[in-house]
């Protein structure tokens, strides 16, 4: 096994079972997807059960594909845009550090999803299995285009649209 697709390996599946771990718990734990739309609404994501559903099913599908390495600029560019959201809705009040529940987890997820577009998945991974081309088995400028383009206008297309965020009461 050569160490830098190992390496890369290692960092897909850990990162993206992460994150669709995330977006498990927002469907399926605590509050459900009823609980998970009424804390989107409190943030100003509206509607919050189409948030609540877009984010489930955005973390869960994308980190399930980038574990697997399979589209992966595509799959990077929906991880940075769910995380660039949450840090902007949610995080970013809060300062840097998440055990202040700041946007450093926030932050991490997106820059391992750019980097490991920037690089390709590596060979261990089903982009390079069935030679994927421009989509995923090398990394190129086009796929850090992709990921990096893609999942900032994404995000900032959702923000724009859906972020309202509530008004202090005087």
């Amino acid at each position: 096994m050569d160490a830098l697709d190992t390496g890369l390996l290692i960092l897909r599946v850990v990162t993206g079972i992460t994150l669709a771990a995330h977006g498990y718990q927002k469907m399926f734990r605590g509050g459900r997807i009823a609980g998970t739309a009424r804390w989107f609404d409190s943030i100003g994501m509206k509607p919050g059960r189409v948030h609540a559903y877009a984010a489930s099913l955005t973390e869960m599908g994308t980190g399930l594909l980038f574990a697997a390495g399979l589209l992966t600029p595509l799959a990077a560019s929906g991880m940075i845009a769910v995380m660039i959201v949450a840090a902007w809705t949610s995080h970013r009040r809060n300062g840097f550090f998440i055990v202040g529940d700041g946007w450093e987890y926030n932050m991490i997820l997106a820059v391992i999803a750019f980097s490991v577009a920037v690089t390709g998945p590596g060979r261990y991974s089903v982009d390079h299995a069935i030679d994927c081309g421009i989509l995923g088995a090398v990394g190129s400028g086009w796929t850090a285009l992709i990921a990096g383009g893609v999942g900032i206008i994404a995000a900032i297309g959702q923000l724009v649209l859906f972020f309202r965020p509530p008004v202090a009461a005087e």
